[in-house]
């Protein structure tokens, strides 16, 4: 957290060389040309300063070209008006102080006040230690801020820049909706230098830096500063997309569907080339933006999420990846944790969830146990019921136990033909009623699990048919899906909220019931 760690030694021309680009640089490459607008007034004196921290001052404006060691202000990306906040490394390390934090809160709140989504691209060394302890509770005021501005609704998309570390990473930097990092940048808590000086050893390499952070899932993507303005466009073109004001669109015709036995389902839908989550957005989905891990340092890959648009709607999409589930990497504690991520997200913007099942079960493991799986499985259901969003589950494939009834809870509920659902695979249900599996067919009849029968009863909402299977024609069926999900979520979107939510109680309720 000091102001020195990595303090460069030779001004702009240092920091040229070591690729580290100015906060008026960042603005030339990722802002519309000639759309920047500042909304700093010059700091106030820091009444009571020593001369020498006077003096450091005065040496930091001259040697940035800033008058405090960031810049905030609007801007457009691709024509949209953006609010932008940037540190200036070579003020300070962009350490911030009370003069800093001041800037930073107010900008933060005139942005939620005006509507405009909140772009920050931090670089600091921390809390400034000239200034102490008011500096350092400064955090709490700006954590503050932008969590009003997240209540509001409003987009927080976060770029850590090379290096991000201490009270800024553990404040402002680590609370983005959409957060992304400089290839190879320092990121981190601790910096390296004061963790060697502590404890008279070097920090582990390789630890605090953004491609490891992105693979154990703490941030979203890794990019290039030239790639940032594309990114954050497409993330804004899902958060930003309006909620109303929709086409209408035709009733959907009735699918005629064939009386295929329950058991010809289960193995078509464990076809290895049966398309999946992937698929889904890749042939039906536009502006799709994929999120890592759980933004919290845990990463499972038989959850995918992601920022996605079906039809000009905007959605968050949680999808279990048959592509990634096998016997030895099954759905665990962790992937639950990202599926609730993706739930905050749609609750904290205001944006309709789909939810996507294609699991053959959840982890029975150690780990998975001590992980607490059942109490993610519960935490699931419990947020799915109660969020305030609009939500759609789509049952593509697979539907095998607490794994599978984890994504379910949802206003509509809309299945593939070929999917089911199931407490357990049907040769597990032989092996407990029969000691064996060949009774499997059998069970998977009488247990009700295929579409046809989950539609009778009440459990999914609509069928979309594969003609007659979703591997032998994949494009022509999720053109089918999309037309699907498009329709859904219109309707959703123009449904009263409280008579939504209601309806979707009553539902699981009455399901759950002898009645």
């Amino acid at each position: 957290m000091t102001t020195t760690e990595q303090h460069p030694s030779s001004g702009p021309r240092a920091d040229t060389a070591r690729g580290r680009v100015g906060a008026r640089e960042l603005l030339d490459i990722v802002l519309d040309p000639g759309s920047w607008q500042s909304w700093d007034i010059p700091p106030a004196a820091n009444a009571g300063a020593a001369p020498e921290y006077a003096a450091e001052l005065a040496a930091a404006a001259a040697k940035a070209g800033t008058d405090e060691a960031l810049i905030t202000g609007t801007g457009r990306i691709d024509g949209r008006t953006v609010a932008i906040v940037v540190s200036e490394f070579r003020f300070l390390a962009g350490s911030i102080g009370r003069a800093a934090t001041e800037r930073l809160v107010a900008a933060v709140e005139r942005a939620t006040r005006e509507g405009l989504p909140l772009c920050a691209a931090p670089t600091s060394g921390g809390t400034r230690m000239q200034e102490g302890t008011r500096a350092f509770v400064g955090m709490v005021a700006i954590s503050a801020a932008v969590a009003r501005h997240k209540a509001a609704g409003l987009p927080f998309i976060v770029y850590l820049r090379n290096p991000t570390t201490g009270g800024v990473l553990a404040s402002w930097g680590s609370l983005g909706h959409f957060t992304a990092a400089e290839p190879g940048a320092l990121v981190g808590f601790l910096g390296p230098r004061v963790y060697e000086a502590l404890y008279g050893t070097a920090f582990p390499a390789g630890v605090q830096t953004a491609e490891n952070l992105y693979r154990r899932g703490s941030i979203d993507a890794v990019l290039p500063v030239t790639a940032l303005a594309a990114v954050a466009s497409r993330v804004l073109n899902v958060l930003m997309s309006p909620r109303e004001g929709l086409p209408e669109l035709s009733e959907l015709p009735k699918d005629v569907l064939a009386d295929i036995p329950a058991w010809e389902s289960v193995t078509r839908s464990r076809r290895p080339d049966r398309p999946g989550v992937r698929e889904l957005l890749r042939h039906a989905a536009t502006d799709v933006v994929p999120l890592s891990g759980t933004g919290e340092g845990e990463q499972d890959p038989s959850i995918r999420i992601a920022l996605a648009r079906f039809g000009g709607i905007p959605c968050v999409v949680l999808g279990q990846d048959r592509r990634n589930q096998s016997e030895s990497q099954q759905l665990g504690p962790a992937g639950l944790r990202a599926a609730r991520r993706g739930m905050r997200l749609a609750h904290e913007l205001n944006l309709p969830l789909i939810s996507i099942i294609d699991t053959p079960g959840a982890s029975l493991s150690q780990e998975a146990e001590e992980g607490a799986l059942a109490g993610e499985i519960a935490r699931c259901l419990a947020d799915l019921v109660a969020l305030p969003a609009p939500t759609l589950c789509l049952l593509l494939g697979q539907g095998t136990g607490g794994g599978a009834i984890a994504l379910l809870p949802a206003d509509r509920v809309i299945c593939a033909e070929h999917a089911w659902l199931s407490p357990l695979p049907p040769e597990g249900a032989s092996v407990i009623l029969h000691r064996d599996v060949d009774r499997a067919p059998e069970l998977a009849a009488r247990q009700r699990i295929r579409s046809r029968d989950l539609l009778a009863d009440g459990i999914v909402d609509r069928i979309v048919s594969e003609r007659p299977d979703a591997a032998d024609d994949p494009e022509q069926f999720f053109e089918r899906l999309s037309h699907v999900l498009r329709y859904e979520l219109a309707r959703l979107l123009r449904a009263d909220a409280e008579q939504r939510m209601a309806e979707r109680s009553a539902r699981f309720t009455r399901l759950g019931s002898l009645g």
